[in-house]
C-alpha cells in the first residue's frame, strides 16, 4: 500500500551470488539520505516476515573490518531471509557510527586505539552523542511494503521499541550472535553493558 511518508521510491530486480531480491530504493524528504529495502521472496500480510533493519556500516560492511560485528551481521541476515525463502533486510544510510557519520566515527576508533576507550565513551569525549539513529524509515518502508509484523534479526531491544512505536509489530526477536573474537570482543562487550544489547554467548560459562 503506498505511503505518503516516502517522498521518491524506486523498484528493480536485484540478482547476487545469494539470489534474486527485489531492490526498494526510497528517501522520505527531499536531501534526505537514501535507503534500500531488499525483498526476498513474497511476504505477504498477516505473516510474521523475518526482518533486518540495518544501519550502515561502510567499514564493516564494504571493508570487512574485525573491530566490529556489523558486516558479519550483515551476511548472516541475508543468509537467513535467503534461507527463510522469505523476507527483507532494510538497509538505512545515514547510521554511519550510530548516527555521528563516518569522519566523526573513525575519530572515536582512534580513541578507543590509543586511550583505550570504548565505542560510547569514545564518542561522548569528543562531545558527541551515543545514538542519534532513527528506525522511522524502516518502519514506513515496511508498511508500504505491506508488511505489519515481523520477526526481527537483532540483539538490540531498542529497535524492537523503535518499529513497535512507528507502527511495526515485532512478533519476536531472533538473535544474530557473530563469533568472538581478539579484535571485536572490546565492541560486543560495550553493546552489552553499555547499550543493552543482548549477546549471551560473551559470557564463557553460558557458551554451548
Amino acid at each position: 500500500m503506498p505511503n505518503e511518508a516516502l517522498t521518491d521510491v524506486a523498484e528493480s530486480t536485484l540478482a547476487t551470488r545469494r539470489g534474486t531480491f527485489r531492490a526498494v530504493a526510497f528517501r522520505e524528504r527531499s536531501g534526505g539520505p537514501e535507503h534500500l529495502a531488499l525483498v526476498h521472496g513474497d511476504p505477504r500480510p498477516g505473516q510474521d516476515v523475518l526482518v533486518r533493519v540495518h544501519s550502515e556500516c561502510l567499514t564493516g560492511d564494504v571493508f570487512d573490518a574485525l573491530r566490529c560485528d556489523c558486516g558479519a551481521q550483515l551476511s548472516s541476515a541475508l543468509d537467513a531471509i535467503v534461507a527463510e525463502g522469505t523476507g527483507v533486510l532494510v538497509y538505512l544510510r545515514g547510521h554511519e557510527g550510530r548516527g555521528i557519520g563516518l569522519v566523526a566515527k573513525v575519530r572515536t576508533h582512534v580513541l578507543q586505539d590509543e586511550q583505550g576507550l570504548d565505542t560510547v565513551d569514545s564518542a561522548t569525549a569528543l562531545g558527541l552523542p551515543v545514538d542519534v539513529r532513527d528506525f522511522g524509515a524502516a518502519a514506513r518502508v515496511l508498511q508500504h511494503l505491506g508488511v505489519t509484523s515481523v520477526r526481527l534479526l537483532s540483539n538490540n531491544a531498542d529497535k524492537v521499541d523503535a518499529l513497535t512505536g512507528h507502527g511495526v509489530a515485532v512478533a519476536a526477536r531472533v538473535p544474530l550472535l557473530e563469533p568472538v573474537t581478539e579484535q571485536n570482543v572490546r565492541y560486543l562487550t560495550a553493546k552489552r553493558d553499555r547499550l543493552g544489547h543482548d549477546l549471551p554467548h560473551l559470557d564463557p560459562a553460558r557458551r554451548p
